[in-house]
């Protein structure tokens, strides 16, 4: 029998937070806004966090990119309860909180390069592949039928670290270089989570094969 899937923090969030959630979105789409115009005006919103952020200006840059976060759940909410909810929509949401979160990174990058602070660019760095590797294991597995939902730091733990980070790191830059440097630990071992937990399925999988020859 197969083993239901183990929900991701993300996903419980948004399970967690559904009361608040509805009514927000509910009103969003009487107001006439589409889910698609609240995915597009999170990265836009993360856009001008990001050049904030290069610009020395981490409180407020922090503070936006805290307020664009709720973003990433309502668009799809929204999809929901109009009864719109698609792969495609699916897809647009995905892609584009991608490009939210390397956005910020470039931000990030941006700040610690005119800075001269050599070990901030290489967390941010690190912060930002294994950010993208997170997500990118788990797309392949999928593609693979294989499940990869697992992990000790996915986007909303990324996005809960950061957005307090950049803010707190305004008064006290270590505690922003300490947060990038979290995410830039936790993540790549997610990923390698992810890596270990498909590759023993892969195994499972080639075993139950020769069984089935044999």
């Amino acid at each position: 029998m197969e083993q239901p899937k183990k929900k991701t923090f993300t996903e419980n969030m948004r399970l967690w937070f559904k009361g608040i959630l509805d009514p927000i979105a509910n009103l969003l789409i009487r107001i006439g806004l589409t889910p698609t115009a609240i995915t597009l005006t999170g990265v836009a919103g993360n856009v001008i966090s990001a050049v904030m952020i290069a610009n020395g200006q981490l409180l407020w840059g922090g503070i936006l990119a805290l307020v664009m976060g709720p973003m990433d759940a309502l668009d799809g909410t929204m999809a929901r309860l109009r009864g719109e909810a698609s792969n495609w929509g699916a897809f647009v949401d995905a892609v584009s909180d991608r490009y939210s979160e390397l956005i910020i990174m470039a931000g990030l990058l941006y700040y610690y390069t005119e800075l001269g602070n050599t070990l901030g660019v290489m967390l941010v760095y690190a912060a930002a592949a294994g950010s993208v590797l997170v997500s990118y294991t788990k797309a392949r597995a999928d593609s693979l039928k294989f499940d990869a939902n697992t992990g000790i730091l996915t986007r909303m733990e990324r996005y809960m670290i950061l957005a307090p980070g950049l803010i707190l790191g305004y008064y006290y830059p270590v505690i922003l270089l300490a947060a990038v440097g979290i995410i830039a630990l936790l993540a790549n071992i997610t990923a390698f989570q992810r890596i270990w937990r498909v590759r023993k399925q892969g195994h499972e999988l080639l075993r139950q094969m020769k069984l089935t020859k044999n």
